[in-house]
Order: C-alpha cells, then sequence, then structure tokens
C-alpha cells in the first residue's frame, strides 16, 4: 500500500477507479496537498500494493483498504472522495464506517446498479487478447482532453502525457475486468440507504463523459436525497487529472465545511 500524506488541517482519502494505481491521479493529488492533508493508494490487487493476499481479495477487500489508509495515517476519520469505480467502493465505506466518514465526494463514480455497455461486455469476455482495441477505444477520451485543455494541440499533448502515464504504470487489462465482474456481482443499494454523511456527486459535461455518463453517477442522487451535486465543466471521465486545480477547489471546500459541522455537533 502506498500513502501520501502532505498539508495539514482537512483530510481526503483518495480511493483510485478501475485503473488501480494511484499513480495517474498525481494531478489531483499535487492539487488537493496543496490545500489539505491527502492520503491515497493503489487497490489491493495491483503487484505493487504490498497488500497480502490482495488478487485474492473480493469488494470487501478494497473497503478494508480505506480503513487500513485511515489507521497508517494516524487518523479516527476523513472525507473520503471516491473516482469512478472507487467511488462505488468510497460509498459502501461510508455505509459501513459511517463514524470513519466525515464527509463523502463520488467523482464520475459507477453506481450500484451498473451494468457493461455492449463494448465492455465484448471487453470483459477476453481482457488480454482484446488489450489492443481497449486501447484504442481510449481515444473516445480525446474530445474531453481538448475541451478541458482549450484546443486540439494541447489535447492532444496532455492525451499523450496521460498514456504514458498508464502505460508507465502498468495498465493491466484483466484487472479492470476483474473489478468489473466484481462488481457487477454486488447488491448494494440497500446498504449504502444507510449513508446520512455530507455527500457531493461530481460529474463532468454530460457530453464529454465516454465513460461513465454523468446520468449513471447522478442515479446517487437518488439514493441520497440530502446529497449535493456539482459539474466540472469542459470535463468528462477525467476532470481530476486534466482540470486538477478545480476538481481541488470544489473537493477541499465541501471536506472542510463538513469537518466544521462535525466539530461542532461533536462540541454541542
Amino acid at each position: 500500500m502506498t500513502i501520501i500524506d502532505r498539508g495539514s488541517g482537512v483530510a481526503v482519502v483518495l480511493v483510485p477507479g478501475i485503473q488501480g494505481r494511484w499513480e495517474w491521479m498525481t494531478p489531483a493529488v499535487d492539487a488537493l496537498a496543496r490545500r489539505c492533508r491527502v492520503i491515497t493508494f493503489s487497490l489491493a490487487d495491483e503487484p505493487t500494493s504490498g497488500v497480502a493476499g490482495g488478487a485474492e481479495r473480493d469488494f470487501s477487500g478494497y473497503v478494508q483498504q480505506v480503513a487500513d489508509a485511515l489507521d497508517a495515517a494516524g487518523l479516527e476519520r476523513a472525507a473520503i472522495c471516491g473516482v469512478s469505480y472507487g467511488g462505488l467502493i468510497a460509498a459502501a465505506f461510508a455505509a459501513r464506517m459511517p463514524t470513519r466518514t466525515s464527509a463523502l465526494v463520488l467523482v464520475s463514480a459507477i453506481p450500484p446498479s451498473w451494468t457493461p455497455d455492449a463494448r465492455a461486455a465484448v471487453l470483459l469476455r477476453a481482457p488480454r487478447l482484446l488489450s489492443p482495441v481497449f486501447c484504442l477505444n481510449s481515444s473516445r477520451l480525446l474530445p474531453e482532453m481538448v475541451a478541458a485543455k482549450g484546443g486540439l494541440r494541447a489535447g492532444l499533448t496532455f492525451a499523450l502525457t496521460h498514456v504514458i502515464t498508464i502505460l508507465g504504470n502498468r495498465f493491466s487489462p484483466r484487472l479492470m475486468a476483474r473489478r468489473a465482474r466484481l462488481a457487477m456481482g454486488l447488491d448494494l443499494e440497500r446498504e449504502l440507504r444507510r449513508v446520512q454523511r455530507p455527500t457531493l456527486v461530481v460529474t463532468g459535461d454530460e457530453h464529454l463523459d465516454r465513460v461513465v455518463p454523468a446520468r449513471l453517477t447522478r442515479d446517487y442522487l437518488r439514493i441520497w436525497p440530502h446529497a449535493s451535486t456539482a459539474t466540472l465543466a469542459r470535463t468528462g471521465h477525467l476532470g481530476l487529472v486534466t482540470r486538477p486545480e478545480a476538481f481541488a477547489s470544489l473537493v477541499v471546500p465541501f471536506a472542510e465545511e463538513a469537518r466544521i459541522d462535525w466539530d461542532r455537533r461533536r462540541i454541542g
């Protein structure tokens, strides 16, 4: 397990998405770290996660990782921020360990009702054989990168950098497929309805998220009528890395307000 611990004040645990290594989120980690204390890690089944028996863990093992990260950082509670697949992990953690969750932030997160579309279903059948196809399909993210960076040239430059980061950190379609299958076997909605912590649901623009459509992430608003929602403009699924400062400007004030409210109610 990799722990990053910087900054002071409010603490945010950043849970990675279906690309289970934290390194691809470095721009978001750096932006958060300039404003608060941030802790993150690679998912347990990543070879370099350092988690014993990680490859054999089920979905509950990912949830336990959040508690382990809090323990390793010496924190009783923190704002839990989950991205994409990590959003489902963060939501389950908030339901199972509410006293350790000061706030919950879900970013372009898959909902408990998620099922793979026809394209994803084909890729899940043979992820290793279809790795080149998967990589080609990733080109659907280019319009989002162009929009976020303000032009084709800047978007292409960022896309190249992002691809190098992913490939340099042992991108694994096999692990992504495994995590998707675990999510398909869950029945979490009734459990998630217990979550009462301050919750923020963040999406990109509807027409730019080609991975988890914004309408799917907003299904959490049906489960949690108390939740707030925000849009990272000019982004899609990768808003936390294409516009990291805007991402941090949403997350940190929300987490800080929740922490102050927690302290106020505890004193009262």
